[in-house]
């Protein structure tokens, strides 16, 4: 069916995102925010078949709820994270994948560990990674 009036259509930043949590989770503000296979938020761990959401903006707690009782707010862009200690300079362009919900890798760990964005810069301080 198409329009047949003008129509107020809804718009947001698409940079801020909004999800459910998933059950047993507790996340910190700036932590890296992962969508699981169920769609549910949880906190970056090393796991695969995650899908990058962006960094958690406020704490939340969800330990003692079901899947979906709470939402947590995520901005997508570029944040710098916690080097392992494999990234280099040499690896700007590559793809930074997820160690833990503040530290990233390299490598995808021989399969073990789900892609975050792509890296940007490396310095002292850890590394830049843009998630998209």
């Amino acid at each position: 069916m198409a329009l047949t009036d003008n129509r107020s259509t809804p718009r947001r930043n698409a940079d801020d995102v909004n999800d459910p949590v998933a059950s047993a989770q507790k996340i910190f503000q700036g932590a890296i925010v992962m969508l699981n296979a169920s769609g549910n938020a949880i906190k970056g761990v090393t796991a695969t078949g995650l899908t990058p959401r962006g960094v958690a903006q406020a704490l939340v707690d969800n330990t003692s709820g079901a899947d979906g009782d709470v939402s947590i707010a995520a901005r997508k862009g570029c944040f710098r994270f916690k080097n392992d200690a494999s990234i280099a300079r040499a690896d700007i362009g590559g793809t930074a994948y997820v160690v833990d919900d503040e530290t990233v890798a390299k490598t995808d760990g021989t399969g073990t560990r789900s892609a975050l964005g792509e890296i940007t810069d490396v310095d002292a301080s850890g590394v830049w990674v843009e998630i998209a």
